[in-house]
């Protein structure tokens, strides 16, 4: 029997209306997401849809296209260029993300006990820098410094290393990790700034019990500040893989895949097989596979911070 109260009205007649009052905010909340939900389907859905759909034909471009089916990823899949391509991204990302992770902490922690240190903003700035300046003026840069008679030669003739210098980006050997040096100065001031905006939310207190029990400065950041830095160290490490995975436009500028195939990446591998081969349909099978590729390796890194899992 439903309780009344003095007027007669039941109860849960006020948990009703904030419960439809609720549900009304609720649906005006998405309407306010469809112009997103439109720009995200016309833009990003609809070309990745359309990009399946091609790679599923044998297409030049301009000719009628010829069904294929799965055979453009198959003879992608078994292709010893594009496997070769990938394993040229596993290096990079060594240096895209690995290398400017490590030394990024490693300046986090030196900033950290440096407060005294003047112009400390302005090295922060300098770090930083790179990653606001477009990519073909760094690539076109960086050919200058690595060329025969660039800056890096006539450094290391100054100091007497004449038997060192080479054509570093011409070289079969080095081309790859002379590019993938571009690749650590430009994402090393990424994750210097999302380390040091980290420790800016981590407990003070931490840090005191910390120097309360004697712990040293090594002993207090690998205590206190590496474990305040997980979701910042997974952000960190989705952003750079999936630079070093989806790099082209340093590839394109500085070596265009040579010397040979020694600098080939997924990314200039798509661009080749559409533009300079006439083979559209595999480009895009090629593309929708690196997509792939990328989505498994971010759902892995951001495993590292628990609150992703939540």
């Amino acid at each position: 029997m439903t309780t009344t109260t003095a007027v007669g009205a039941p109860k849960d007649a006020p948990t009703a209306k904030k419960k439809k009052s609720r549900d009304r905010s609720e649906r005006a909340a998405y309407l306010y997401l469809i112009p997103a939900y439109v720009v995200f389907g016309f833009f990003l859905l609809y070309p990745l849809l359309h990009g399946v759909w091609i790679s599923l034909y044998d297409w030049d471009g301009l000719t009628p296209a010829t069904w294929v089916g799965i055979g453009n990823y198959t003879s992608a899949i078994s292709d010893p260029m594009l496997l070769k391509a990938f394993s040229h991204s596993a290096v990079l990302i060594v240096f895209y993300a690995v290398i400017p992770i490590l030394l990024a902490l490693l300046l986090t922690g030196v900033m950290t006990h440096a407060t005294k240190l003047k112009r400390l903003s302005f090295f922060r700035v300098v770090i930083f820098l790179p990653q606001v300046v477009a990519s073909v003026v760094v690539a076109t840069t960086w050919t200058a410094i690595y060329a025969p008679d660039g800056v890096l030669n006539k450094a290391l003739s100054l100091v007497g290393l004449e038997a060192v210098t080479r054509p570093w980006l011409g070289d079969f050997a080095w081309a790859l990790p002379a590019v993938g040096l571009i690749g650590t100065w430009v994402e090393i001031g990424l994750c210097l700034v999302l380390f040091l905006a980290g420790v800016s939310q981590i407990e003070p207190e931490l840090y005191e019990a910390a120097r309360l029990d004697g712990a040293s400065a090594i002993r207090e950041f690998f205590a206190v500040t590496l474990p305040g830095l997980r979701p910042q160290i997974a952000v960190a490490m989705t952003l750079t893989v999936v630079a070093g995975l989806k790099s082209f436009d340093l590839i394109f500028v500085a070596t265009r895949g040579g010397p040979g195939t020694s600098t080939t990446v997924p990314g200039f591998e798509v661009y080749h097989r559409a533009f300079d081969l006439n083979q559209v349909g595999s480009a895009c099978a090629v593309g929708i596979l690196l997509t792939v590729v990328i989505l498994i390796v971010t759902t892995l890194i951001q495993r590292i911070d628990p609150g992703e899992r939540a």
